[in-house]
Protein backbone atom coordinates (compact mmCIF):
# COMPACT_ATOMS: atom_id res chain seq x y z
CA UNK A 1 0.00 0.00 0.00
CA UNK A 2 1.25 3.49 -0.87
CA UNK A 3 2.05 5.92 1.92
CA UNK A 4 0.55 9.33 1.18
CA UNK A 5 1.16 12.41 3.34
CA UNK A 6 -1.70 14.18 5.10
CA UNK A 7 -1.14 17.20 2.84
CA UNK A 8 -1.55 15.04 -0.27
CA UNK A 9 -4.67 13.35 1.10
CA UNK A 10 -6.21 16.74 1.94
CA UNK A 11 -5.48 18.09 -1.55
CA UNK A 12 -6.99 14.98 -3.11
CA UNK A 13 -10.14 15.11 -0.98
CA UNK A 14 -10.66 18.88 -1.19
CA UNK A 15 -8.97 20.32 -4.28
CA UNK A 16 -9.49 24.09 -4.45
CA UNK A 17 -8.64 24.58 -8.10
CA UNK A 18 -10.38 21.71 -9.87
CA UNK A 19 -12.87 22.39 -12.66
CA UNK A 20 -13.13 24.09 -16.00
CA UNK A 21 -12.72 27.81 -16.55
CA UNK A 22 -14.81 30.13 -18.69
CA UNK A 23 -12.77 32.24 -21.11
CA UNK A 24 -9.27 31.03 -20.24
CA UNK A 25 -6.33 32.71 -21.90
CA UNK A 26 -4.74 29.35 -22.62
CA UNK A 27 -5.53 25.65 -22.17
CA UNK A 28 -3.03 22.79 -22.31
CA UNK A 29 -3.49 19.04 -22.09
CA UNK A 30 -0.85 16.39 -21.42
CA UNK A 31 -0.97 12.68 -20.82
CA UNK A 32 1.25 9.98 -19.38
CA UNK A 33 1.30 6.88 -21.58
CA UNK A 34 2.81 4.72 -18.82
CA UNK A 35 -0.21 4.98 -16.51
CA UNK A 36 -2.92 6.54 -18.67
CA UNK A 37 -3.29 9.69 -16.54
CA UNK A 38 -4.41 12.88 -18.31
CA UNK A 39 -4.16 16.45 -17.09
CA UNK A 40 -5.80 19.59 -18.50
CA UNK A 41 -4.82 23.05 -17.25
CA UNK A 42 -6.68 26.33 -17.78
CA UNK A 43 -4.86 29.63 -17.20
CA UNK A 44 -6.25 33.14 -17.13
CA UNK A 45 -3.38 35.54 -17.70
CA UNK A 46 -3.74 39.32 -17.53
CA UNK A 47 -0.86 41.73 -18.06
CA UNK A 48 1.63 38.88 -17.84
CA UNK A 49 0.32 37.66 -14.47
CA UNK A 50 -1.54 34.40 -13.83
CA UNK A 51 -4.82 35.57 -12.34
CA UNK A 52 -6.52 32.18 -12.09
CA UNK A 53 -5.76 28.50 -12.60
CA UNK A 54 -8.13 25.56 -12.94
CA UNK A 55 -7.47 21.97 -13.89
CA UNK A 56 -9.14 18.71 -14.76
CA UNK A 57 -7.49 15.47 -13.74
CA UNK A 58 -8.16 12.10 -15.24
CA UNK A 59 -6.05 10.01 -12.91
CA UNK A 60 -5.23 8.93 -9.39
CA UNK A 61 -5.20 10.76 -6.05
CA UNK A 62 -1.60 11.90 -6.57
CA UNK A 63 -2.53 13.33 -9.98
CA UNK A 64 -5.30 15.44 -8.44
CA UNK A 65 -3.13 16.55 -5.51
CA UNK A 66 -0.16 17.55 -7.67
CA UNK A 67 -2.46 19.49 -9.99
CA UNK A 68 -4.00 21.37 -7.09
CA UNK A 69 -0.60 22.14 -5.58
CA UNK A 70 0.76 23.33 -8.94
CA UNK A 71 -2.21 25.68 -9.34
CA UNK A 72 -1.66 27.21 -5.91
CA UNK A 73 2.07 27.62 -6.50
CA UNK A 74 1.62 29.62 -9.72
CA UNK A 75 -1.54 31.61 -9.00
CA UNK A 76 -0.69 35.32 -8.74
CA UNK A 77 2.77 34.87 -10.22
CA UNK A 78 4.04 36.37 -13.44
CA UNK A 79 4.47 34.10 -16.44
CA UNK A 80 8.24 34.34 -15.92
CA UNK A 81 8.00 33.39 -12.24
CA UNK A 82 5.68 30.46 -13.01
CA UNK A 83 8.11 29.29 -15.67
CA UNK A 84 10.77 28.85 -12.99
CA UNK A 85 8.66 26.41 -10.96
CA UNK A 86 10.47 23.13 -10.32
CA UNK A 87 9.00 19.66 -9.82
CA UNK A 88 10.66 19.56 -6.39
CA UNK A 89 8.52 22.52 -5.26
CA UNK A 90 5.34 20.64 -6.17
CA UNK A 91 6.50 17.52 -4.33
CA UNK A 92 7.75 19.50 -1.31
CA UNK A 93 4.43 21.36 -1.12
CA UNK A 94 2.70 18.02 -0.66
CA UNK A 95 5.15 16.91 2.00
CA UNK A 96 6.58 14.29 -0.33
CA UNK A 97 5.34 11.82 -2.91
CA UNK A 98 5.93 8.07 -3.24
CA UNK A 99 8.60 7.40 -5.88
CA UNK A 100 6.14 5.39 -7.96
CA UNK A 101 3.90 8.51 -8.16
CA UNK A 102 6.56 11.05 -9.17
CA UNK A 103 5.21 10.91 -12.72
CA UNK A 104 2.11 12.75 -11.43
CA UNK A 105 4.15 15.80 -10.42
CA UNK A 106 5.99 15.58 -13.72
CA UNK A 107 2.69 15.51 -15.61
CA UNK A 108 1.40 18.66 -13.88
CA UNK A 109 4.77 20.33 -14.51
CA UNK A 110 4.81 19.37 -18.20
CA UNK A 111 1.25 20.64 -18.66
CA UNK A 112 2.18 23.98 -17.08
CA UNK A 113 5.26 24.28 -19.30
CA UNK A 114 3.16 23.52 -22.38
CA UNK A 115 0.59 26.18 -21.44
CA UNK A 116 3.27 28.81 -20.79
CA UNK A 117 5.06 28.00 -24.05
CA UNK A 118 1.84 28.36 -26.01
CA UNK A 119 1.08 31.65 -24.26
CA UNK A 120 4.54 33.04 -25.05
CA UNK A 121 4.30 31.96 -28.69
CA UNK A 122 0.96 33.69 -29.09
CA UNK A 123 2.28 36.82 -27.41
CA UNK A 124 5.40 36.83 -29.60
CA UNK A 125 3.29 36.57 -32.74
CA UNK A 126 1.20 39.51 -31.55
CA UNK A 127 -1.95 37.41 -31.40
CA UNK A 128 -4.25 37.14 -28.44
CA UNK A 129 -3.74 33.67 -26.95
CA UNK A 130 -6.79 31.55 -27.68
CA UNK A 131 -7.46 28.36 -25.78
CA UNK A 132 -6.97 24.98 -27.39
CA UNK A 133 -8.27 21.79 -25.87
Amino acid sequence: MLKYTEKLIERFRNPKNIGEMENPTVVATEGDPTCGDMFKMFLRIENGRIEDVKFLSFGCAANIATGDMTADLIKGKTVEEAGKLQIKEIVDGLGGLPAIKMHCATLAYRTLKKALTEYRQKQASGAQAQPKG
